[in-house]
């Protein structure tokens, strides 16, 4: 036992979710070094300067850039900025804004309604934008103005560049904003080999949410806006709900030890191809399947009740909150030999 009393069986490697991880060695390193001595607050620190200035090389321009403590607040705030409570913003039913925040955009919002359209892969479509916005134009309807998409998506399928340029007419065509949440946004730019700039404003993107928690962060995420204008008063709205951090040099470090060294981007290609690595060996197993196209760092496994209830038996976590199929999901320090122990408990729980 340790001194926390933490039984050793509760601190091995776990794939239901890459929250699980701790914080990676550059991101971990880079608090320590913020640790050191006294800076002002509220953001005014040379670490939230660098932190921006990383953010703005990386995407090759010059973006209004704010850190939050987690993706719900940093999605409901850029939508709530981009939207008043008498609009609609579209999205795919498998949204994470749509199925996992709790009502938060709307909250912020003061009363945006979602306008769902149904997912293929996960991925919305322009074919569902243009009939969403186009549904209804009467002052009795929520009228549309931004549209929002995920990438990589819940089911983890990466919208390609194509796509993004689709959607993004699509959107601009009845002028709406395009929003992305991109709390797994470094695993598709992992899986294209495309750049920051050319998933997002280049493709026609308007504000991003860049995910560092599920990239090897302790907790933070980045709201980068590409139009100046649609920035206004964000500072404000962050403050108000709680999201304007005091010492926010620890919030703003690990982002500048990731982006500096590359090592955003090397976690997100090692939790690729773990995911890719577990696949394929799932997958020459019989009555299991892998029902999901594996783009990024995310596998869906569908297997009988009855065999995936063996394999919690073992000791793994997972969970089925999609569709029924057991998902498994693949961070920075993925172990490839604790995998091939979850590989071999799946072979033996599905004979």
């Amino acid at each position: 036992m340790n001194a926390l009393n933490i039984s050793p069986e509760n601190l091995v490697q776990q794939f239901a979710s890459d929250n699980y991880a701790g914080i990676c060695p550059e991101a971990w390193a880079a608090m320590e070094e913020a640790n050191r001595g006294h800076v002002s607050a509220y953001g005014e620190d040379p670490w939230t300067d660098r932190a921006a200035n990383a953010f703005r090389d990386l995407f090759e321009t010059d973006c209004d850039v704010f850190l939050v403590f987690n993706g719900t607040a940093a999605n409901s705030l850029a939508l709530a900025s981009l939207s008043q409570s008498y609009h609609g913003v579209i999205c795919s039913d498998t949204a994470h804004v749509e199925t996992d925040e709790c009502g938060a955009p709307e909250f912020f919002s003061n009363g945006s309604k979602l306008l769902v359209a149904r997912a293929v892969d996960g991925k919305l479509s322009p074919e569902s934008i243009h009939e969403l916005a186009a549904k209804r134009q009467d002052i009795h309807y929520p009228k549309p103005r931004v549209v929002t998409i995920t990438q990589s998506t819940e089911t983890g399928t990466v919208y390609t560049a194509d796509e993004l340029h689709a959607i993004s007419a699509a959107s601009k065509a009845h002028g709406l904003s395009l929003h992305m949440d991109g709390s797994r946004f470094a695993n598709a730019c992992a899986h294209l080999g495309l750049s920051p700039a050319e998933l997002t404003w280049k493709s026609g993107v308007d504000v991003l949410c860049f995910g560092g928690t599920k990239n090897g962060m302790a907790v933070g995420e980045a709201v980068l806006f590409f139009d100046h204008r649609l920035a206004t008063d964000f500072d404000y709205r962050c403050k108000q709900a709680g999201q304007l951090a005091s010492k926010m040099r620890f919030l703003a470090a690990p982002w500048a030890g990731l982006l500096e060294s590359g090592a955003w981007l090397r976690n997100a290609q090692h939790a690729n191809r773990c995911a890719t690595y577990f696949a394929k060996q799932v997958a020459g197993i019989p009555n299991v399947s892998i029902v999901s196209p594996v783009d990024a760092n995310t596998v869906f496994v569908e297997a009988s009740d009855e065999i995936l209830e063996r394999v919690r038996q073992r000791g793994w976590k997972f969970y089925t909150f999609i569709g029924g199929a057991a998902r498994f999901m693949f961070a920075w320090d993925a172990d490839l030999a604790r995998i091939d122990a979850l590989v071999s408990d799946i072979r033996d729980c599905a004979r």
